[in-house]
């Protein structure tokens, strides 16, 4: 199997949201981290969505985010539910309404939800070159666009989330691919053995 992606700890996390914030493109790279490491979403399937897919018509961050274009095409859902997600999703938005204003471009909740800097839309190998230059900019090593994925796996399994759960947010086809993704954490063994006896 090849290496792993990193994974961020909290503190990694919070120092990766603030370089970002100040980017050139804050608002579009925040919406990005969040989703990648809030929802798991592949690069691929971070490229793919609509901004219909996370607003409605009228202009309310939806609830469920159905993915259509997923690994091997497998249907999934999604729950927006944490709000730093919907804040993100709502200033993204409104940022690419007043850019499109100010350009006389059209703008359509059937467009691409990611732009790239040149006003089109990412793939796959664009964004995770995106990702990989984010993470270059931040001092991170070994972290790639899977690492949010394999953070967002992690960081549900420690919360004591059953890993059945877990796999049906990835996508997963059996629970086999999800352990994959899950670092042991000493710590959380250690306290594992302290409470094995009556």
């Amino acid at each position: 199997m090849s290496k792993q992606a990193e994974i961020l700890n909290p503190s990694e996390f919070k120092r990766l949201l603030k370089i970002v914030s100040t980017s050139r493109y804050a608002k579009r790279d925040t919406l990005l981290i969040l989703m990648s490491f809030g929802l798991g979403l592949r690069s691929v399937e971070l490229s793919a969505l609509k901004i219909n897919q996370v607003i409605d018509e009228n202009e309310k961050v939806r609830e469920s985010l159905n993915l259509i274009r997923t690994k091997g095409n497998k249907k999934r859902t999604l729950y927006i539910c944490d709000e730093r997600i919907k804040k993100a999703i709502v200033e993204y938005v409104q940022e690419r309404k007043i850019l499109s204003a100010k350009k006389r471009l059209v703008f359509s909740l059937n467009h691409p939800l990611f732009l790239s800097q040149k006003n089109s839309s990412f793939t796959n190998k664009t964004l995770a070159k995106r990702f990989e230059i984010i993470y270059k900019e931040c001092g991170f090593d070994g972290v790639t666009s899977h690492s949010g994925r394999r953070t967002f796996a992690t960081n549900l399994i420690e919360k004591g989330i059953d890993i059945k759960a877990v796999s049906t947010l990835m996508g997963h086809s059996h629970i086999s691919m999800t352990v994959q993704y899950v670092q042991n954490n000493p710590i959380r063994l250690k306290k594992i053995c302290s409470e094995a006896l009556y």
